[in-house]
């Protein structure tokens, strides 16, 4: 195999063909990482995808400079996987390799070189850049890339390192090579001398002078008497902030103490005790046994469970199968969030092996988990779509928990794919179970269920017979009619919030809109703030009291006056998430009333010390948007009440109503979870719409029936297939043309009825970048692959137009 197809880091379709040296062919596999020249001027990491005896009949191959590693890093299951995505999503692999790998593992251009030892360098032959590389090696032993760009072109530096390569006069060094390091800690202890030979009496009166040296030293000396085997950590001493490192400084510099370092994971493992999962109800071991007889059948399964069914405590149960069976478990959570009850109970029962994976993690810690991965140290794995990538050896079982969350699929981050879909495909590259997880499936998952793609599992009671919260619509005109209102709240509302505090129970508010106010305007001119990059109004945010645009970042303080008019007649109009949380503060005086929301949750740990309040009984209300409609597992909240309930529905997306049946039905879920009384209050001016009504009736399946009619009648999906292709410029004009142009390139291939638009996006322009979209409708099954391929041909013939190549395209495809 005398040529490799590699992939590189790069937005670029497909994989280069590259030729492997003489010495390189005996160890070169595939799923290495190998450094290749490309473009003449830089140097990459690649992986090896593909090894073959085709050379290229266009251009002559360059030949792959080296290889990092001693073994595969992709295993054959991830390169397949790669693939499929890359087919299936319309993404390049360069794309995938970006987004999946950790930066440290893909060398750029930081690659160090070193003299081989024992060489005899004859200058007489070497060219002006290769003596000087030569020159600077003598003087500094090791020089990376980026220090060569200092004293040698950029497009010599291959030439100049391959030449020399080839004389054998430098060696790549790899040692370096990869920017990864062990975590070091420091520890202290006093020096074994002072206690053999010193007197301890002689010692303190030495340091009488300097109270904190000494307070310091006999600190240190008590925590060393008292348990000899436990390490003090350097950082413990300073925590409380009456020490200071100076103090230390004086100490070592007496030889009192000394200073040691030991290597340490990055990542906290659990040490505590374990324990023992209670025993599965009826319903739930009859749930199992019909996940356990699908997973005979080789099928894969959709466990649809009510709120508080008891879903996370059959996943263990399997979790425990699968390890006894000696595999490993990949658990998916939408957001990382969600991870601290899961991890509670999995750390008692599994400690060091199980793992984290998710962007919080430094890029280190990334290296860390991958590397455990690799060498099968971590049988259990929770982690964020990012996981699906981890280079796993023998995957038995992968669990998507909330299956129907939109954080599988989130638009703005490259390569767009959904990773509920791709889990099942991963899994049956692995010969994996999946099991998807949620009590409000996604319509399509239940749609693949009851056409039995997968089988469907249905939790319908909570552990325990617990009832399921009580349904109850406020109309919200009516009560204002009779004026039973106080702000957003009806005096209904008030009266039973009143009612579960006098109770000594929690309650939530949900109201999905952050910031105060929607839009600050002028009441003589009306005036409006609009972002300067994006075609938004800013929304107003009181806590931080300044106008922020939610798509861009984009800050401005409040304005006093108006810029156009200055009027000081300012009006806040639209109601979000503060001003909600400041309504029932007033409301409530007496009691503690929390927010929850992404601006209040920024700061290390919010997240954890709200939970521990609410968890305390410290918090007796909870106002927040969506982030409290998930996973939160508590005992006192009894009460749900949902003020501007109409606003989750009219949104412009054909999947507005599911989204809110979804959001409603997984906020309820909090209530009464032990006692059983739980209420959701609904108030809306709307109280006869459709989901509202299927809500209160508390039965999925009407529910889904209702939307499947509706998407059947508007061919959507689950019937259809939707990609959505938007194109962005910062000239209007141009993406213009460019939308038109595509638009007609796609009717030309394909039918009429299926391509709608080109149209303005529903917002026009982000981030300085006038947008437009093409929305595609195709036919499911067999035609679909067919339409696929003619979609893929009309992009192509876009890209040949020179205009337009500096047009960002962006392909969805499952919108």
């Amino acid at each position: 195999m005398n040529y490799a197809q590699i992939v590189l880091p790069l937005n670029l379709k497909g994989s280069f063909t590259y030729k492997v040296p003489q010495e390189l062919l005996s160890e070169i596999q595939v799923g290495m990482r190998v450094l290749v020249p490309f473009g003449g001027k830089k140097i990459y990491t690649g992986i090896v995808f593909e090894l073959h005896d085709n050379a290229p009949e266009s251009f002559v191959a360059k030949e792959v400079i080296s290889l990092l590693d001693d073994k595969p890093i992709v295993p054959q299951e991830q390169i397949q996987f790669w693939n499929w995505l890359s087919d299936y999503y319309l993404c390049s692999l360069g794309e995938i390799y970006r987004f999946s790998f950790p930066s440290s593992l893909k060398l750029e251009s930081e690659t160090y070189l070193k003299l081989k030892p024992n060489t005899t360098i004859d200058f007489e032959n070497l060219d002006v850049n290769e003596m000087y590389l030569i020159q600077a090696l003598e003087v500094r032993q090791l020089i990376n890339l980026t220090d060569i760009e200092a004293f040698i072109s950029k497009k010599d530096i291959i030439k100049t390192i391959n030449s020399l390569i080839d004389l054998q006069y430098i060696e790549i060094d790899e040692k370096i090579a990869e920017k990864y390091k062990a975590k070091e800690v420091a520890y202290v202890r006093i020096h074994d001398e002072v206690l053999k030979n010193q007197n301890l009496t002689e010692i303190i009166l030495s340091l009488k002078r300097a109270q904190k040296q000494k307070d310091l030293f006999l600190h240190i000396l008590e925590k060393q008497t008292e348990h000899p085997d436990v390490p003090i950590k350097k950082s413990d001493l300073f925590e409380d902030g009456y020490f200071g490192s100076s103090h230390f400084k004086a100490l070592a510099d007496k030889n009192l103490v000394e200073e040691y370092y030991m290597q340490k994971d990055r990542i906290e493992s659990y040490e505590g005790e374990i324990e023992e999962i209670e025993e599965l109800s009826e319903a739930q071991k009859l749930a199992k046994i019909t996940i356990d007889e699908a997973f005979e059948e080789g099928k894969n399964v959709l466990l649809h469970g009510v709120t508080s069914s008891g879903k996370t405590h059959i996943y263990l149960e399997k979790i425990e199968e699968c390890i006894s069976e000696g595999k490993n478990v990949l658990f998916l959570l939408p957001e990382i969030s969600l991870t601290k009850q899961i991890t509670q109970r999995l750390e008692k029962k599994y400690g060091r092996q199980l793992g984290f994976y998710h962007q919080k993690l430094t890029d280190f810690e990334r290296v860390e988990v991958w590397r455990r991965i690799r060498q099968n140290d971590i049988k259990i794995l929770i982690g964020t779509r990012n996981a699906l990538f981890l280079p796993f050896q023998n995957l038995g079982l992968i669990v998507v928990d909330e299956e129907h969350d939109s954080a599988y699929r989130p638009r703005e981050v490259s390569p767009y794919f959904n990773a509920k879909d791709s889990a099942l495909v991963l899994g049956n590259f692995y010969g994996a179970h999946v099991i998807l997880g949620s009590a409000t499936p996604s319509v399509e998952s239940y749609y693949n269920a009851r056409k039995d793609r997968i089988q469907y599992v249905f939790l319908e009671e909570r552990f325990g017979k617990v009832t399921l919260p009580e349904y109850e619509l406020i109309n919200f005109k009516e009560a204002q009619d009779s004026k039973k209102v106080s702000g957003n709240f009806s005096l209904r509302l008030i009266d039973e919030l009143k009612r579960t505090l006098d109770e000594k129970n929690q309650a939530i508010v949900l109201h999905n809109r952050r910031g105060y106010a929607n839009v600050i305007e002028c009441e003589s001119c009306g005036y409006v703030n609009y972002c300067s990059n994006c075609d938004v109004v800013m929304t107003y945010h009181k806590a931080a009291n300044e106008m922020k645009c939610h798509y861009c970042g984009q800050r401005a303080s409040k304005p006093r006056t108006c810029p156009k008019c200055h009027s000081e007649n300012l009006n806040e109009r639209g109601v979000g998430v503060e001003q909600i949380h400041e309504e029932v503060s007033k409301l409530f005086p007496e009691y503690e009333v929390d927010r929850m929301d992404v601006d209040s949750m920024r700061k290390k740990f919010a997240y954890e010390k709200l939970y521990e309040k609410i968890e305390d009984g410290e918090t007796d209300i909870i106002v927040g948007t969506q982030m409290i409609s998930k996973g939160l597992d508590f005992d006192h909240i009894e009460l749900v009440a949902i003020p501007k309930a109409d606003s989750l529905l009219y949104v412009q997306d054909f999947r507005a109503e599911e989204r809110a049946y979804q959001l409603i039905t997984q906020v309820s879920g909090r209530a009464g979870r032990v006692s059983g009384k739980g209420r959701i209050l609904i108030q809306t001016f709307n109280p006869d719409h459709s989901v509202f009504q299927l809500i209160k009736m508390n039965n999925p399946a009407k529910v889904y029936k209702y939307i499947l009619t509706e998407r059947q009648k508007f061919h959507y999906p689950p019937f259809t297939k939707l990609i959505m292709i938007e194109l962005k410029h910062r000239r209007e004009d141009k993406v213009n043309r460019a939308s038109q142009f595509l638009g007609s390139v796609l009717r030309k291939y394909l039918p009429e009825d299926c391509v709608l638009g080109p149209e303005k996006s529903q917002i026009a322009r982000l981030n300085n970048l006038y947008q437009f979209q093409i929305l595609l409708k195709l036919p499911r099954g067999k035609n679909y692959e067919k339409f696929k391929k003619m979609v893929l041909l009309s992009l192509k013939e876009f890209d040949e137009i020179t205009a337009y190549q500096s047009i960002k395209k962006d392909v969805f495809v499952d919108f």
